[in-house]
Protein backbone atom coordinates (compact mmCIF):
# COMPACT_ATOMS: atom_id res chain seq x y z
CA UNK A 1 0.00 0.00 0.00
CA UNK A 2 1.19 3.12 -0.85
CA UNK A 3 1.19 6.15 1.45
CA UNK A 4 -0.58 9.36 1.47
CA UNK A 5 0.36 12.38 3.12
CA UNK A 6 -3.44 13.80 4.67
CA UNK A 7 -3.57 16.53 6.43
CA UNK A 8 -5.39 15.29 9.72
CA UNK A 9 -8.22 17.87 9.07
CA UNK A 10 -9.09 16.72 6.20
CA UNK A 11 -9.76 13.04 8.80
CA UNK A 12 -11.70 15.36 10.95
CA UNK A 13 -13.49 16.79 8.02
CA UNK A 14 -14.45 13.32 6.71
CA UNK A 15 -15.58 11.58 9.61
CA UNK A 16 -16.77 14.74 11.84
CA UNK A 17 -17.56 14.32 15.34
CA UNK A 18 -17.29 10.16 14.76
CA UNK A 19 -13.80 11.01 14.55
CA UNK A 20 -13.40 12.03 17.92
CA UNK A 21 -15.54 8.85 19.51
CA UNK A 22 -12.41 6.66 19.89
CA UNK A 23 -9.15 7.67 20.83
CA UNK A 24 -6.81 8.28 17.90
CA UNK A 25 -2.84 6.31 18.10
CA UNK A 26 -0.06 8.14 16.56
CA UNK A 27 2.93 6.60 15.53
CA UNK A 28 6.20 8.71 14.21
CA UNK A 29 8.03 6.73 10.91
CA UNK A 30 11.59 7.62 11.34
CA UNK A 31 12.54 6.71 7.80
CA UNK A 32 9.60 8.15 6.36
CA UNK A 33 9.42 11.19 8.48
CA UNK A 34 5.82 11.03 8.87
CA UNK A 35 3.55 10.51 11.65
CA UNK A 36 0.74 7.86 10.97
CA UNK A 37 -2.71 8.38 12.54
CA UNK A 38 -4.99 5.67 13.32
CA UNK A 39 -8.95 5.47 14.13
CA UNK A 40 -8.12 2.89 16.87
CA UNK A 41 -12.05 2.42 16.67
CA UNK A 42 -11.77 0.75 13.36
CA UNK A 43 -8.04 0.36 13.52
CA UNK A 44 -7.75 1.76 9.94
CA UNK A 45 -4.70 3.81 8.95
CA UNK A 46 -6.27 7.40 8.40
CA UNK A 47 -3.70 10.04 7.57
CA UNK A 48 -0.02 10.15 7.58
CA UNK A 49 1.45 13.92 8.53
CA UNK A 50 4.89 14.83 7.09
CA UNK A 51 7.14 16.01 10.42
CA UNK A 52 10.04 16.49 11.08
CA UNK A 53 13.45 14.75 9.33
CA UNK A 54 13.45 12.02 11.81
CA UNK A 55 10.65 11.40 14.22
CA UNK A 56 11.63 9.00 17.30
CA UNK A 57 10.23 10.28 20.63
CA UNK A 58 6.57 10.75 21.07
CA UNK A 59 3.90 11.59 23.90
CA UNK A 60 0.50 13.42 23.26
CA UNK A 61 -2.20 14.84 25.58
CA UNK A 62 -4.73 17.78 25.77
CA UNK A 63 -5.21 18.22 21.63
CA UNK A 64 -1.31 18.66 21.51
CA UNK A 65 1.64 15.72 19.86
CA UNK A 66 5.18 15.98 20.84
CA UNK A 67 8.02 14.37 18.88
CA UNK A 68 11.83 14.41 19.36
CA UNK A 69 13.63 14.94 15.62
CA UNK A 70 16.76 13.13 15.97
CA UNK A 71 18.27 14.72 12.80
CA UNK A 72 17.47 18.26 14.10
CA UNK A 73 17.78 17.97 17.44
CA UNK A 74 14.59 19.55 18.66
CA UNK A 75 10.94 19.05 20.14
CA UNK A 76 8.15 19.58 17.47
CA UNK A 77 4.88 20.45 19.29
CA UNK A 78 2.24 19.75 16.85
CA UNK A 79 -1.65 20.58 16.93
CA UNK A 80 -3.09 17.49 16.97
CA UNK A 81 -6.63 18.33 15.63
CA UNK A 82 -4.90 19.72 12.14
CA UNK A 83 -1.71 17.99 11.85
CA UNK A 84 -0.29 21.91 11.60
CA UNK A 85 3.41 22.28 13.63
CA UNK A 86 2.96 24.97 16.34
CA UNK A 87 6.76 24.97 17.08
CA UNK A 88 9.84 23.62 16.78
CA UNK A 89 12.34 23.44 20.37
CA UNK A 90 15.75 22.95 20.19
CA UNK A 91 16.38 20.45 22.71
CA UNK A 92 20.37 19.01 22.21
CA UNK A 93 21.82 16.48 19.45
CA UNK A 94 19.97 13.17 19.32
CA UNK A 95 16.58 13.36 21.39
CA UNK A 96 14.78 10.65 21.92
CA UNK A 97 12.12 9.75 24.57
CA UNK A 98 10.30 11.95 25.52
CA UNK A 99 7.37 12.22 28.42
CA UNK A 100 4.39 14.19 29.30
CA UNK A 101 3.42 14.63 32.93
CA UNK A 102 0.01 13.52 33.95
CA UNK A 103 -1.19 16.89 35.08
CA UNK A 104 0.09 18.14 31.53
CA UNK A 105 1.83 20.79 32.50
CA UNK A 106 5.66 19.50 32.16
CA UNK A 107 7.51 17.71 29.43
CA UNK A 108 10.75 15.58 29.45
CA UNK A 109 12.91 14.88 27.04
CA UNK A 110 16.46 12.21 27.16
CA UNK A 111 19.02 14.08 25.12
CA UNK A 112 21.52 11.27 24.44
CA UNK A 113 24.84 13.33 22.54
CA UNK A 114 24.09 15.72 25.79
CA UNK A 115 23.35 12.88 28.52
CA UNK A 116 21.04 14.91 29.97
CA UNK A 117 17.30 15.27 30.47
CA UNK A 118 15.52 18.90 29.16
CA UNK A 119 12.25 19.65 31.17
CA UNK A 120 9.77 21.86 29.33
CA UNK A 121 6.47 23.21 30.08
CA UNK A 122 3.72 22.11 28.32
CA UNK A 123 2.36 22.96 25.92
CA UNK A 124 4.41 25.86 25.24
CA UNK A 125 8.12 24.13 25.45
CA UNK A 126 9.22 26.63 26.80
CA UNK A 127 12.89 25.30 28.78
CA UNK A 128 12.50 24.83 32.32
CA UNK A 129 15.98 23.10 33.42
CA UNK A 130 18.23 21.11 32.12
CA UNK A 131 19.65 18.29 34.10
CA UNK A 132 22.83 15.91 33.38
CA UNK A 133 22.36 12.31 34.50
CA UNK A 134 25.21 9.58 35.60
CA UNK A 135 23.91 7.13 32.73
CA UNK A 136 25.30 7.61 28.89
CA UNK A 137 23.44 7.72 25.84
CA UNK A 138 20.18 8.43 27.93
CA UNK A 139 16.88 6.64 25.63
CA UNK A 140 13.74 7.63 27.69
CA UNK A 141 12.92 9.60 30.65
CA UNK A 142 9.61 9.01 32.10
CA UNK A 143 7.59 10.73 35.02
CA UNK A 144 6.00 8.84 37.96
CA UNK A 145 2.73 9.27 38.12
CA UNK A 146 2.52 12.01 41.12
CA UNK A 147 5.27 13.53 38.60
CA UNK A 148 7.69 13.81 41.79
CA UNK A 149 10.28 11.53 39.55
CA UNK A 150 11.75 10.82 36.46
CA UNK A 151 13.15 7.64 35.81
CA UNK A 152 16.03 7.44 33.09
CA UNK A 153 17.49 5.21 30.99
CA UNK A 154 20.38 4.99 29.23
CA UNK A 155 21.85 2.83 26.46
CA UNK A 156 25.02 2.50 27.59
CA UNK A 157 24.39 1.99 31.55
CA UNK A 158 23.39 -0.97 33.62
CA UNK A 159 21.36 1.16 35.89
CA UNK A 160 18.16 3.84 36.15
CA UNK A 161 18.80 7.40 36.74
CA UNK A 162 16.17 8.92 39.23
CA UNK A 163 15.44 12.52 38.90
CA UNK A 164 13.97 15.00 41.61
CA UNK A 165 11.98 17.15 39.27
CA UNK A 166 11.15 19.45 42.01
CA UNK A 167 14.78 20.25 43.03
CA UNK A 168 16.08 19.49 39.09
CA UNK A 169 18.48 17.35 39.93
CA UNK A 170 19.49 13.42 39.69
CA UNK A 171 19.19 12.27 43.12
CA UNK A 172 20.30 8.64 42.75
CA UNK A 173 21.03 5.56 40.83
CA UNK A 174 18.73 1.94 40.70
CA UNK A 175 21.25 -1.40 38.71
CA UNK A 176 19.61 -3.15 37.08
CA UNK A 177 20.94 -5.12 33.72
CA UNK A 178 22.41 -3.99 30.83
CA UNK A 179 20.98 -1.61 28.23
CA UNK A 180 18.21 -0.80 29.85
CA UNK A 181 15.14 0.39 27.59
CA UNK A 182 11.42 1.18 28.38
CA UNK A 183 10.20 1.99 31.65
CA UNK A 184 6.47 2.16 32.63
CA UNK A 185 4.86 2.95 36.35
CA UNK A 186 1.91 1.20 37.80
CA UNK A 187 -0.88 3.84 37.72
CA UNK A 188 -0.70 4.00 41.72
CA UNK A 189 3.19 4.83 41.49
CA UNK A 190 4.53 2.19 43.46
CA UNK A 191 6.46 0.36 41.37
CA UNK A 192 8.81 1.12 38.20
CA UNK A 193 9.50 -1.74 35.48
CA UNK A 194 11.93 -1.40 33.48
CA UNK A 195 13.05 -3.46 30.22
CA UNK A 196 17.27 -4.31 29.68
CA UNK A 197 17.53 -5.40 26.39
CA UNK A 198 20.90 -7.28 26.72
CA UNK A 199 20.12 -8.80 29.89
CA UNK A 200 17.16 -10.22 28.49
CA UNK A 201 14.55 -9.05 31.69
CA UNK A 202 12.14 -7.01 32.84
CA UNK A 203 12.86 -5.41 36.45
CA UNK A 204 10.57 -4.92 38.92
CA UNK A 205 11.38 -1.19 41.15
CA UNK A 206 10.31 -0.47 44.42
CA UNK A 207 9.74 3.34 43.97
CA UNK A 208 9.78 4.30 48.04
CA UNK A 209 12.44 1.72 48.30
CA UNK A 210 14.52 2.36 45.34
CA UNK A 211 15.33 -0.96 44.74
CA UNK A 212 14.77 -3.94 42.75
CA UNK A 213 12.33 -6.25 43.98
CA UNK A 214 12.08 -8.82 40.93
CA UNK A 215 13.74 -10.15 37.82
CA UNK A 216 11.87 -11.63 35.36
CA UNK A 217 12.89 -13.31 32.18
CA UNK A 218 11.68 -11.86 28.98
CA UNK A 219 12.34 -12.71 25.57
CA UNK A 220 15.65 -11.79 23.50
CA UNK A 221 16.11 -7.50 23.62
CA UNK A 222 13.38 -6.93 25.50
CA UNK A 223 12.93 -3.13 25.40
CA UNK A 224 9.41 -1.47 25.37
CA UNK A 225 7.14 -1.46 28.14
CA UNK A 226 3.15 -0.65 28.65
CA UNK A 227 1.13 -1.01 31.67
CA UNK A 228 -2.03 -1.79 31.61
CA UNK A 229 -4.98 1.15 33.36
CA UNK A 230 -5.76 -1.77 35.73
CA UNK A 231 -2.52 -2.15 37.11
CA UNK A 232 -2.52 -5.92 37.05
CA UNK A 233 -0.18 -6.50 33.71
CA UNK A 234 2.44 -4.75 31.86
CA UNK A 235 3.57 -5.80 28.87
CA UNK A 236 7.36 -6.17 27.27
CA UNK A 237 8.31 -6.25 23.51
CA UNK A 238 11.24 -8.76 22.66
CA UNK A 239 13.06 -7.14 19.61
CA UNK A 240 14.61 -10.20 18.39
CA UNK A 241 12.22 -13.07 19.21
CA UNK A 242 9.89 -11.37 17.83
CA UNK A 243 6.68 -11.14 20.31
CA UNK A 244 5.50 -9.24 23.13
CA UNK A 245 4.78 -10.56 26.39
CA UNK A 246 2.11 -10.29 29.02
CA UNK A 247 3.43 -9.88 32.66
CA UNK A 248 1.03 -10.81 35.83
CA UNK A 249 2.20 -7.79 38.01
CA UNK A 250 0.79 -10.04 40.90
CA UNK A 251 3.17 -13.05 40.37
CA UNK A 252 5.84 -11.44 38.27
CA UNK A 253 5.23 -13.87 35.58
CA UNK A 254 4.85 -14.36 32.19
CA UNK A 255 1.23 -14.98 31.37
CA UNK A 256 1.17 -14.81 27.62
CA UNK A 257 3.43 -14.74 24.55
CA UNK A 258 1.67 -12.66 21.82
CA UNK A 259 4.00 -13.15 18.02
CA UNK A 260 4.40 -9.86 16.18
CA UNK A 261 5.89 -8.35 13.40
CA UNK A 262 9.89 -7.51 12.82
CA UNK A 263 11.50 -5.99 15.66
CA UNK A 264 8.68 -4.72 17.65
CA UNK A 265 9.79 -1.38 19.71
CA UNK A 266 7.46 1.12 21.91
CA UNK A 267 3.62 0.71 22.61
CA UNK A 268 0.63 2.23 24.02
CA UNK A 269 -2.40 0.95 25.55
CA UNK A 270 -5.95 2.12 25.09
CA UNK A 271 -7.28 4.27 28.18
CA UNK A 272 -10.16 1.71 28.31
CA UNK A 273 -7.18 -1.16 28.32
CA UNK A 274 -8.90 -3.07 25.41
CA UNK A 275 -6.16 -2.98 22.50
CA UNK A 276 -2.58 -3.16 22.64
CA UNK A 277 -0.44 -1.17 19.53
CA UNK A 278 2.96 -2.11 19.17
CA UNK A 279 4.94 -0.35 16.48
CA UNK A 280 7.60 -2.78 14.59
CA UNK A 281 10.33 -1.31 13.34
CA UNK A 282 11.77 -3.60 10.26
CA UNK A 283 8.09 -4.87 9.37
CA UNK A 284 6.43 -0.95 8.72
CA UNK A 285 3.63 -1.96 10.52
CA UNK A 286 1.79 -1.68 14.25
CA UNK A 287 0.07 -4.87 15.53
CA UNK A 288 -3.30 -4.54 17.31
CA UNK A 289 -3.35 -6.91 20.29
CA UNK A 290 -6.71 -7.85 22.39
CA UNK A 291 -5.25 -7.34 25.65
CA UNK A 292 -8.01 -9.16 27.84
CA UNK A 293 -7.33 -12.19 25.98
CA UNK A 294 -3.29 -11.98 24.91
CA UNK A 295 -4.43 -12.53 20.81
CA UNK A 296 -3.27 -10.22 17.81
CA UNK A 297 -6.21 -9.01 15.93
CA UNK A 298 -4.03 -7.46 12.75
CA UNK A 299 -1.26 -5.83 11.75
CA UNK A 300 -1.92 -2.12 9.75
CA UNK A 301 0.82 -0.63 7.76
CA UNK A 302 2.32 2.27 8.65
CA UNK A 303 5.82 4.22 7.35
CA UNK A 304 9.71 2.73 7.39
CA UNK A 305 10.88 2.29 10.70
CA UNK A 306 8.42 3.20 13.40
CA UNK A 307 9.78 3.84 16.71
CA UNK A 308 6.59 3.95 19.08
CA UNK A 309 2.55 4.89 19.46
CA UNK A 310 1.36 7.30 21.60
CA UNK A 311 -2.72 7.33 22.24
CA UNK A 312 -4.93 10.36 22.98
Amino acid sequence: MKLTRVCLCVLFATFGGAALAAPLAFVPNEKSASVSVIDTATDRRQADLPVGQRPRGIASGQGRIYITDGKTGSLLIVDAATGKQLRSVRVGDSPEGVSLSADGKMLAVAVEDDNAVVLLSAPQGRELARVKVQGKNPEHAVFSPDGRWLYVSAEEAEQVDVIDVAARKQVTSIPVGKRPRGIGFLPDGSRAYVASELAGKVYAIDVAQRSVVAEIVAGQYPNGIAVHPDGKRIFVSNGRDPSVMAIDVASNSVVATIAVGKRPWNMAITPDGAKLYVANGRSGSVSVIDAVNYQKRLDIEVGELPWGVSIQ
